[in-house]
């Protein structure tokens, strides 16, 4: 568990976030393993996790009829990967693939939303975080679109 404190404490989503909310999602938490190749999820299916990306490389990409699978973006190293689990119905948008071999943090996602819901604060900077998060990836998304579009069009 100290590992799992100490990496999180010192990831950028987490910064300046207190010792005690660090300490609430460590209790939700295990290190996990992708090897190059493999789904850490897949859109439509259960949002059970979001995960702290420790080492690796991971695709995010959509499916677009017509078109086929379209990366949207890579994650490596100091990201976070998912938000689906926070909203229901909790069912991931996009698809995860490993470029490389993925060490990461998992995250329960309903032990989270269990403990936001019991801990309105923590949910609150919870909620905060994982908005700029969900920002980011739409424009990531437009930005993939307005390509495919302008190169189709």
């Amino acid at each position: 568990m100290e590992t799992l404190q100490k990496f999180l404490a010192e990831h950028q989503f987490l910064s300046d976030m207190s010792p005690e909310f660090i300490e609430q999602i460590v209790g939700c938490s295990r290190n996990v393993h992708f090897a190059p190749g493999e789904f850490i999820c897949r859109e439509g299916r259960d949002a059970d996790n979001f995960y702290f990306i420790r080492e690796g490389k991971v695709a995010l990409d959509i499916h677009m009829p017509q078109v086929g699978p379209v990366t949207i973006m890579t994650l490596d190293n100091d990201q976070v990967l998912g938000w689906s689990w926070l909203f229901p119905p909790y069912r991931w948008h996009f698809n995860a693939q490993a470029k490389t071999e993925v060490r990461a943090i998992a995250v329960d996602g309903a032990c989270m939303r269990g403990k936001c819901s019991g801990d309105h604060l923590f949910g609150y900077e919870i909620l905060k975080r994982f908005s700029r998060i969900l920002a980011e990836r739409l424009h990531s998304t437009r930005l993939q679109l307005m390509d495919v579009y302008s190169a189709n069009g």
